[in-house]
């Protein structure tokens, strides 16, 4: 292998960067964040990998090729993601009039059987009312 390519001191920089953000990670996990917690948890991840790759990976300095590939699976990634989020954040969703899909949800009663003497009586002779 020629050696590394750039300077010592930007692989320690990236270094602290990266425990500065496991920092900040478990820092967010103690703290409440309602809604905001999977886009926070997950925009720091993906910072974190963005720095993984360009730095320690060499994806910064490689040819085009190589970021094509990075860009098409960076990409894919966030079709992946945009297609959980889409499944997590319609579960609640009411599905059929009986209420929300899913399992145990939506139990329906069954219908009373229908009653086979009534069809007969109503065929053949009238009542009469005493």
């Amino acid at each position: 292998m020629a050696g590394h390519i750039s300077p010592k001191s930007t692989y320690y920089a990236v270094f602290a960067a990266l425990m500065v953000g496991t920092a900040i990670t478990v820092a967010v996990a103690f703290v409440n964040l309602g809604a905001f917690n999977f886009p926070v948890a997950i925009g720091i991840a993906i910072t974190k990998a963005t720095l993984v790759i360009l730095f320690f990976m060499h994806a910064k300095y490689s040819s085009r090729l190589t970021k094509l590939f990075v860009g098409t699976a960076f990409f894919f990634l966030l079709v992946l993601l945009t297609l959980t989020m889409t499944d997590y954040l319609s579960r609640g969703l009411k599905t059929y009039p009986g209420g929300a899909g899913g399992a145990g949800y939506g139990v329906r009663m069954p219908s009373p059987p229908a009653d086979s003497t009534r069809g007969k009586e109503e065929e053949g002779t009238e009542r009469t009312e005493h």
